[in-house]
């Protein structure tokens, strides 16, 4: 199993990011469901903000804070159809 490193896999998502993760799979020779899982570990690990002065949230900021990680999920989904109908019309 080939390891990478952390710096390579920050430089991949960004990629994957921009163009899509089928094609940045494809250009960076990596499996797509290695730089998905990458994809989904990042979403994990930015899943559980806490307040900085370790007071509670409030209703309204776990709302908040619940609305925009379901708009980054659905940024993450449109990311990916847009990389694919793009290359569906390219052939």
């Amino acid at each position: 199993m080939r390891q990478y490193s952390t710096d390579f896999k920050e430089q991949a998502l960004k990629l994957s990011d921009e163009i899509g993760l089928q094609k940045a799979s494809e250009q960076l020779g990596i499996n797509y469901g290695t730089l998905s899982g990458w994809r989904k570990k990042r979403k994990n690990d930015n899943k559980a903000p806490t307040a900085t002065d370790k007071s509670p949230l409030t209703e309204r900021e776990k709302q908040l804070i619940k609305e925009n990680l379901e708009l980054k999920e659905a940024n993450e989904i449109l990311k990916d159809a847009l990389g694919f109908f793009a290359e569906d019309r390219k052939k």
